[in-house]
């Protein structure tokens, strides 16, 4: 599940980082408010990398796919994306647990 989780925080943020530069150009926010929140969303992705396997990791995807979708506040498009990302984390969740069950059944049937 780590694995796929973590590509699609990478993914996101890459396209928090696109989002502020569109959204330097086509709103009225502050430059320095938008750095400030994008960045923070961009590091609490990079972040989530390593604690998505703990307890309350997963949550916090879920947190942070929430607010990539109250982005389109400001980037009407990022409530397409943020939809998508929230599809993506949903399925990188699903299928990463089964993978996890998959590979973990295999290890015990070669013990």
């Amino acid at each position: 599940m780590r694995m796929l989780c973590s590509s699609t925080l990478l993914g996101e943020a890459l396209v928090i980082l696109f989002a502020a530069l569109v959204a330097m150009q086509l709103s009225d926010v502050p430059h320095g408010a938008l750095w400030a929140v994008s960045g923070a969303a961009m590091v609490l992705c990079l972040l989530l990398c390593g604690v998505v396997g703990r307890r309350g990791g997963v949550a916090l995807g879920w947190a942070l796919q929430l607010g990539l979708i109250a982005a389109g506040a400001v980037v009407p498009m990022m409530y397409v994306l943020g939809a998508v990302f929230a599809a993506l984390w949903w399925c990188s969740v699903r299928y990463g647990r089964r993978i996890d069950a998959i590979k973990a059944a295999r290890a015990a049937a070669q013990v």
